[in-house]
């Protein structure tokens, strides 16, 4: 037992020394990064936190009766944002939403086609089941050390982390749902003369939409559920209050934090939720 205690493998020696290899040679490439979704974020954030809180408010509400054309989601959605700004957590409700949309556009931008391929592709899926296991299993704590010295303090690295936790999500729901196309859709289409390229844009996608669009919703939730993880690397937003409340064991403020977080999570969900398709389907 003892010689093989004394002979592990090195895998923590392996990983500092490629964390330290990609400090040396690639440090410019992550710096040029971290300015690109910096940029992101506060572009997010100047949109959300220039205007009137009000004016948020009643965007939010036109919105909602846009997509959903219902007088009692409409007056949900006032009701719940004006309860946070009531509360006095609308800067770091702003913070927070900006983090989970930046998050969101890069785990859609990446995981869409990433799916599409993995669909496409046996090899190419088998390969790719275990790294996201991996990234979806390993404790995040682990990944945000690399990510602190490539990136720095600030929202970048919660940024990261969230991509990293959330990112499987639409890998694999996308994948699900262009895999799930009907072999007789697929048929005809070919039957018509479509090329693969027409086959993805015309028959596949459209029918995986559903699938796509529960992806994304999944990312927004996981997302969300990464606050607290984002403020412990210097993120703003509601995990900061959360982190004091813990500190200093102030349960009324732990639990308006809580309800806040909750209720953007409802909100999102019900944003995103296509009654009408899920029923068609």
């Amino acid at each position: 037992m003892e010689w093989l205690v004394d002979n592990k493998i090195p895998i923590g020696r392996w990983a500092k020394t490629g964390v330290d290899w990609l400090i040396d040679n690639a440090g410019f490439v992550f710096d040029w990064f971290s300015v690109q979704l910096e940029r992101v974020i506060f572009a997010l954030l100047w949109c959300l936190q220039t205007p009137h809180p009000f004016v948020i408010v009643a965007l939010a509400a036109a919105l909602g009766w846009w997509l959903k054309r219902s007088v009692a989601f409409t007056v949900f959605v006032v009701a719940v944002l004006l309860l946070i700004i009531n509360q006095g957590y609308w800067e770091e409700t702003t913070e927070t939403l900006s983090l989970v949309v930046a998050a969101s556009i890069v785990c859609m931008v990446v995981g869409v086609p990433v799916g599409v391929a993995a669909a496409h592709n046996r090899r190419f899926s088998a390969f790719l089941r275990p790294i996201l296991d991996l990234m979806q299993t390993i404790p995040t704590f682990v990944y945000l050390i690399p990510a602190l010295i490539l990136f720095g303090l600030g929202m970048v690295p919660g940024l990261i982390a969230t991509v990293i936790f959330a990112i499987p999500a639409p890998i694999r729901l996308t994948e699900l749902g262009v895999k799930s196309t009907p072999t007789p859709l697929i048929e005809a289409g070919q039957a018509f003369g479509a090329t693969p390229r027409q086959l993805l844009w015309k028959v596949e996608l459209p029918y995986a939409f559903p699938s796509i669009m529960a992806g994304l919703t999944q990312t927004i939730m996981l997302s969300l559920s990464m606050v607290v993880i984002a403020a412990l690397v210097g993120a703003d937003g509601l995990g900061v209050p959360t982190l004091r409340a813990l500190n200093t064991v102030n349960i009324a403020k732990g639990f308006e934090v809580g309800v806040v977080i909750v209720l953007i999570a409802i909100l999102l969900d019900r944003f995103l939720r296509n009654e009408k398709g899920a029923r068609g389907r």
